[in-house]
């Protein structure tokens, strides 16, 4: 079993779940059950046993089949249930799911139940808590969720996980998951048929994917502005571009914003004689395309928020009303159009980084460097490898980034006729956001080799120590080597300085 110490955050479920809280989901954490979410729990609980106890109130998913067929009645005991809407949804497939992901989507569901309107028993908001506290993680298959009705399939996989069907991991190790459970000290999971249904009708691996986009979009954008900075330092262009009257003209406070940043950066700048009047726009720019790349991530932030604040589950149960509410709350199109915008934001932050390393290969361009900047051209190539790299990178960005939130193809026999797909969407800006990084150790690599080969270095003393910190676990390319490992590292050093240096 994973260790628990006095290090390990504890999270209690009668507050929301912040954005921050899905990567600390990566490791084991405690979760805390407030007499308060209990009490609610148990109400909720007990509402939906007594109006079960009703034989002629049905209840979707209980007394019924499940999508189209809920004109039809269910199995007889909730057992029974319980396996009949597991079984047909164990379906997906593709590699799964990465371990933060599936970690992440198991306490946004945990959340969502606490607060006592699925009707889900305290047995199994208190199991998926002890799972979080261990290094078990469902193995969740990529493919197989319309984010309409929840995400049915990804999460049917992770309760069959729980239950000891299929597989799962253990500290990071893929096995059997009857072996996770035991490594990880826990038991399978019992259910009946309600539980079943909430803990896989909600929308919380698209939530959990989105969150932990924006989060990695945002250090990103931290990081986009420090080379930008960095870049024009070392070669030598004026900080006109950043003039304050300027950027307020321009109407866009994220864009003033940028400017003030990149002002820091900048300070004790000095410029080389003789650059020309406007620098290119993948630095004169800069203020207007981060501002709005700001802008953007923004707004998927606190629509991903409100995810993490809100229920997301069919049907919900209201005691005080005595209301079953069908309805769909399930639907996930807001993280499916936050998701979308922050893949498109990212491939244009992307395409910025992709042209500032081709301005520093070019010889034309770079402040009097070298092609490629290689300490003997020819002999040596330094970063042409890199750039094609980040050519690659990219265009493959540029065509994940057509969005999912309206393609929607009617399915589950017209029963879901309109769908978002806000987990492809999700998923996609996850996997943005891993590019972008890799795009921007590219750049990284790229700033700290022009800064070894020309004749200029930092002149900015806040440059200066980015450039320095990057030197520190990235060596100058005075022969060529691979630089696959280099990429990495650079990626690591700049999310891990810029955090450190920018609040």
């Amino acid at each position: 079993m994973s260790p628990i110490d006095s290090t390990t955050t504890t999270l209690d479920l009668s507050a929301p779940v912040e954005l921050t809280h899905l990567e600390v989901a990566a490791r084991p954490i405690r979760i805390s059950l407030s007499a308060s979410v209990v009490a609610d729990i148990e109400r909720g609980r007990g509402f939906v046993e007594a109006t079960l106890a009703r034989s002629e109130r049905p209840v979707y998913g209980a007394t019924t089949g499940f999508g189209p067929l809920v004109v039809f009645d269910g199995r007889e005991s909730s057992t029974a249930q319980c396996d009949n809407v597991l079984q047909h949804l164990t379906v997906g497939q593709g590699p799964d799911l990465p371990i933060p992901v599936a970690r992440a989507s198991v306490l946004v569901r945990a959340r969502s139940l606490a607060r006592g309107l699925s009707g889900a028993s305290l047995s199994t908001v208190d199991a998926l808590g002890r799972m979080l506290a261990t290094g078990f993680a469902p193995a969740i298959p990529t493919w197989g969720s319309v984010g309409a009705s929840g995400d049915l399939v990804p999460l049917a996989h992770a309760v069959q996980s729980l239950r000891g069907h299929g597989y799962a991991y253990f500290d990071g190790d893929r096995m059997p998951a009857t072996d996770a459970l035991r490594a990880a000290g826990l038991t399978p999971l019992e259910l009946d048929g309600r539980d079943a249904l909430a803990l896989v009708n909600g929308t919380s691996v698209t939530t959990a994917a989105a969150g932990l986009a924006v989060l990695s979009a945002q250090r990103s954008l931290k990081v986009a502005v420090a080379l930008t900075a960095a870049l024009a330092d070392l070669l030598g262009a004026a900080p006109a571009f950043l003039a304050p009257s300027l950027l307020e003209a321009f109407g866009h406070p994220e864009a003033e914003a940028a400017g003030r940043e990149l002002s820091w950066w900048l300070e004790g700048t000095t410029p080389v004689a003789g650059r020309p009047l406007q620098e290119p726009y993948s630095i004169r720019c800069t203020p207007q395309l981060l501002g709005a790349a700001r802008s953007a991530a923004g707004w998927s932030a606190r629509t991903v928020a409100g995810d993490l604040r809100g229920v997301s589950d069919n049907p919900l149960f209201f005691p005080d009303e005595d209301l079953v509410a069908h309805g769909g709350n399930f639907f996930g199109q807001p993280a499916a159009f936050a998701a979308d915008l922050l893949s498109s934001a990212m491939t244009q932050v992307g395409n910025l980084a992709e042209r500032q390393v081709d301005l520093l290969v070019d010889p034309g361009r770079n402040g009097g460097r070298p092609p490629m900047l290689a300490a003997e051209p020819g002999k040596q190539h330094a970063i042409q490898g890199l750039q094609v790299l980040a050519t690659s990178v990219v265009v493959a960005m540029r065509r994940a980034c057509m969005p999912a939130a309206m393609q929607s193809i009617p399915t589950n026999l017209h029963n879901q006729d309109v769908v978002p797909f806000g987990t492809q969407a999700a998923l996609t800006a996850y996997e943005q956001a891993r590019l972008l990084r890799l795009l921007h150790g590219c750049l990284g690599v790229a700033v700290r080799q022009a800064a070894h080969i020309g004749d200029r270095e930092p002149t900015a003393p806040h440059c200066a120590s980015l450039v320095a910190a990057l030197a520190e676990r990235v060596a100058p390319i005075t022969h060529d080597r691979p630089l696959d490992e280099d990429i990495r590292v650079a990626a690591d050093v700049l999310d891990e300085y810029v955090a450190e240096v920018v609040s």
